[in-house]
This record gives structure tokens, C-alpha cells and sequence, in this order.
């Protein structure tokens, strides 16, 4: 089995993979823990073990572990996990053997994170043709893929708990409010906490829309729009913009690496 883990600002997302006898693989499990930098091998080791034996999965069983970090020093606990209680050396998303495998035709290459580098494979290797991937995380991010699963760029957004943060930090009266789709599409508010989900919600959707928009017409062929993330399904119901909302394209894109690795 292999064990795949991607290590976002906000939580680290672990996923077992098992192969499906068609040269493909299932998703066994799943499962997400908050991102600490400081938490070491050992911690993960207690936390993850608990939940393989849960599910039914000794430590023997798994044969290939890979992670993905856009948090650097999360990397060393990660590996640490690996080598002292699965006795794997872990592949690292882009680097070595797990080196990405497709063109990168942005002026920084190397500056491309491997949150997004990951859902531009899967969503090439899934859906094919030219793309707009958009991932809803900490921030937002859209990038656009064409037809041959080169990476042509994209661009980064706050997301919309950042941008709600900022708004509640920066003032001294509005209240903090939990992120959710407002009861109805009036953009007219009677109270405040309406007028500021209001204001949130649908700003951010006129914000997608609009990038979506643009990102099509500088494209100059029918594009194919994806979401995933976690807030990704939060907007469905929203806007139309979206061709296919699949939450787990980051962790799949990681077992895709690990099976182009082998």
C-alpha cells in the first residue's frame, strides 16, 4: 500500500492507497491533522498508527510513502516517521525520483509550490484538454493547464477566511462571523453580520468569476474549470462556473507521482 501525506499550511492531509488491479488505485482511508511544524516523528507516529490499526492496516503492509510540504520544516518530522516506523525511505513530491514530469512554462519554474503542482497533474491526468484548476486553501489559487499538461500560470488570491480575518482584524466594532453561503442571493443586507457575509461571500464569488472570465478569453479555447479544496464545495451551489469540484485532487496527484516514480 502506499502511504501519501500533503502537508498544506493549515493541515497536513494523510490518505492509504491501495492498487486496483487495474493499474489504477482506491483510496482506502483519509484522514487530516492540524500543521504544526513542531510536531515530530514520534507524534505523528502515535497519532497515525492508532488509525492504521482502526482501519485494519499493520505498519508491513505499507510499501511506498510520499509527501508533498509547502511548510519546510514539517519535511525532516515527516521523514523521521518514514525511516523509524515504516522503514521506508520516503519520495519527496519534485525532487528526485518524484521530479515533476511535465512542462512548467512560467519565467520561475522552481518557484511553483507542490500543492499546485500536484492538482495540475491529476487534473491533467483525470480530465484532459486545457484546464482552470482552482484550489480553495489558506489562499486561493488558479492555474491554467493546456491541452498537453503544460503548466502555463496561474495567479494567488487571499483566501476567504484570510480575507474575512482581515476584515474582523482591522476594525474595531464588526463581529467575527463563521464562513457559510448566506440564506439567500440578495446582496442587500438588513444587519451587519448579514452585510459582512454578504459582502464576503458573494465578493468572492464576483472575484472567481471575474479571474475565470479573464482566464478564458486570454486562453482562446474551451477550458475545462476544476475545483478542489477543502471550501471548494461551499461555492458549488453558488456560481456555474465549475465543470467538476473534486476535493481530493492534491492527495490523488500524489499517488499519480508515486506510480510514475516506480
Amino acid at each position: 500500500m502506499l502511504l501519501a501525506a500533503d502537508v498544506g499550511n493549515t493541515n497536513v492531509v494523510f490518505a492509504l492507497f491501495e492498487p486496483d488491479g487495474k493499474g489504477g488505485f482506491d483510496t482506502r482511508a483519509r484522514w487530516r491533522i492540524a500543521t504544526d511544524p513542531r510536531r515530530t516523528g514520534d507524534e505523528y507516529a502515535v497519532w497515525l498508527l492508532q488509525l492504521l490499526g482502526i482501519e485494519g492496516v499493520s505498519r508491513d503492509e505499507i510499501t511506498q510513502i510520499i509527501y508533498a510540504s509547502v511548510v519546510p520544516r514539517a519535511d525532516h518530522n515527516l521523514t523521521v516517521l518514514a525511516q523509524k516506523y515504516f522503514g521506508i525511505t520516503p519520495l519527496k513530491a519534485g525532487e528526485g525520483k518524484a521530479a515533476w514530469q511535465f512542462e512548467i512554462d512560467v519565467d520561475q519554474p522552481s518557484s511553483l509550490g507542490a500543492d499546485r503542482a500536484l492538482n495540475i497533474l491529476a487534473a491533467h491526468k483525470k480530465y484532459g484538454g486545457d484546464l482552470i484548476v482552482i484550489d480553495f486553501g489558506t489562499a486561493t489559487k488558479f492555474e491554467t493547464v493546456d491541452y498537453n499538461g503544460t503548466y502555463k500560470g496561474g495567479s494567488i488570491a487571499p483566501g476567504i477566511n484570510l480575507s474575512l480575518d482581515a476584515l474582523v482584524g482591522k476594525t474595531a466594532k464588526l463581529p467575527r462571523i463563521a464562513i457559510r453561503a448566506p440564506d439567500s442571493k440578495s446582496v442587500i443586507g438588513r444587519n451587519t453580520e448579514d452585510q459582512m457575509l454578504i459582502g464576503v461571500f458573494w465578493g468572492y464569488v464576483a472575484m472567481m468569476e471575474g479571474i475565470v472570465e479573464r482566464m478564458k478569453s486570454e486562453i482562446g479555447r474551451p477550458a475545462k474549470v476544476v475545483a478542489t479544496g477543502g471550501l471548494a464545495i461551499l461555492f458549488n451551489d453558488a456560481t456555474d462556473i465549475f465543470d467538476e469540484v473534486d476535493a481530493d485532487l492534491t492527495i490523488e496527484g500524489l499517488a499519480i507521482l508515486a506510480q510514475q516514480s516506480a
